[in-house]
């Protein structure tokens, strides 16, 4: 055995992603504020090296508003510390992530309320009346 064999070697991935992600919700503010276009980043696609997931969260910070939904698993909604900018997270049953997403957007879909069920507290309410 040669001394080379003997030294320590220690190999540590950096992927760099943070970085790239927030120029990319730099760039969707720009599309929001100039036209509304609203961006979906997922986050579950992207490669994140260890620690830089949670670099991200804390770079991008709190913000004011938050929401919890409970179907088929939680979801948690929240507002960066950018106006414009949400974090959501995905959970099923079990409580394992099954999708996490930047959002740039006035308000999250997730949280607009579908036809079919205005239509539905529509006919509900309107059955007082009958």
């Amino acid at each position: 055995m040669s001394l080379v064999d003997e030294i320590p070697v220690q190999v540590q991935a950096t992927y760099g992603n943070v970085r790239p992600v927030l120029f990319e919700v730099l760039h969707a503010l720009d599309k929001l504020l100039a036209d509304g276009t609203s961006t979906t980043i997922d986050l579950a696609g992207l490669p994140f090296g260890p620690g830089e997931l949670d670099g991200l969260e804390d770079t991008l910070g709190q913000g004011e508003l938050a929401a919890q939904l409970d179907a088929l698993g939680n979801s948690r909604i929240r507002e960066t510390a950018y106006p414009g900018v949400w974090w959501i997270e995905h959970k099923n049953v079990n409580d394992e992530v099954v999708g996490r997403y930047l959002e740039v957007t006035r308000l999250p879909e997730i949280l607009c309320s579908q036809d079919a069920d205005i239509g539905a507290g529509r006919s509900r309410l309107g059955e007082m009346f009958e």
